[in-house]
């Protein structure tokens, strides 16, 4: 049996925490609070973040290969180098919808799921950002696209929506964007909680963050639910591997709609240790 344990990494008050990802040339942690526009970065073993506040609303945050990060906004793209100085380099999305989740793939293009500010059905899409900055449309009709991800061979992307309750699977040849064989890898009730953010360990696997459930799911690439991991916060809203070995899965959470004194630490980052995986390098946007 696994011996988990499951601690604070970095105390906080996030609003609705989103989007971790682990720097391995730094050691560092970086994520972001959607609502407050807030980039934060800290070191797990030194808890007192970095934090850059945008004039808008901000899905996500990706390293670049260059240094610095491509933010995800209400807007669309901008570009955040190492010295701090912002620019918006692409409007893509127009008054009352935003970008939500965005995660680079292999080849260094990132990938953004935008969705209706009041969540409207069917007003989402999926967007890639080339490292040209070449803007793709690449599909239509979501929801609320949360949760990106590809298999450790690069052949299968996966992206969820939480409104939905599904995570759906697609065939993807490499260094394309065509995606075919859309299909439904996984379903949840209303019961346990909506699937939110996620990370795949290297055997292939999908962790799944479950917003209002409290958990951790993990499923195999075939749609089976393999485990979960209860956690101590009700809002869990993405998760990412971590750490020198990349065996601790940080989970962001929110203490939104909570009331103003939620149980236990909402708006934290936690730290899952013990799960007997590993995790997946980052990938960087190359432009």
């Amino acid at each position: 049996m696994l011996a988990i344990d499951i601690t604070v990494a970095v105390p906080g008050t996030a609003r609705v925490g989103e989007g971790p990802f682990w720097d391995a040339a730094t050691s560092e942690l970086t994520w972001v609070d959607i609502l407050d526009g807030a980039i934060h970065t800290a070191d797990p073993t030194r808890p007192h973040p970095r934090t850059t506040i945008l004039p808008t609303l901000v899905g996500a945050a990706v390293p670049k290969r260059s240094g610095g990060f491509v933010a995800a906004t209400a807007e669309g793209f901008m570009d955040i180098r190492r010295d701090g100085i912002r620019t918006t380099r692409r409007t893509v999305l127009p008054p009352g919808r935003r970008m939500n989740d965005a995660k680079c793939d292999p080849a260094g293009r990132l990938w953004a799921g935008s969705c209706d500010l009041d969540l409207a059905p069917a007003r989402g899409a999926l967007h890639v950002l080339d490292t040209d900055w070449t803007v793709h449309h690449v599909l239509d009709d979501l929801t609320q696209p949360n949760g990106l991800g590809w298999s450790p061979d690069g052949h299968t992307f996966y992206l969820i929506d939480t409104a939905a309750r599904e995570v759906g699977a697609f065939d993807l040849p490499p260094d394309r964007l065509a995606l075919g064989n859309r299909r439904t890898l996984a379903r949840f009730s209303s019961g346990g909680g909506a699937p939110d953010g996620m990370a795949i360990d290297a055997e292939g696997c999908l962790w799944i963050a479950m917003w209002g459930g409290g958990r951790l799911v993990r499923v195999a690439p075939d749609g089976r639910l393999l485990g979960e991991v209860p956690l101590p916060v009700a809002q869990p809203s993405s998760c990412a591997f971590g750490g020198p070995d990349l065996d601790v899965l940080y989970v962001t959470t929110a203490r939104e709609g909570l009331g103003p004194h939620p149980v236990g630490p909402a708006g934290s980052v936690l730290a899952v240790r013990g799960l007997g995986v590993r995790g997946l390098p980052v990938a960087r946007f190359g432009g």
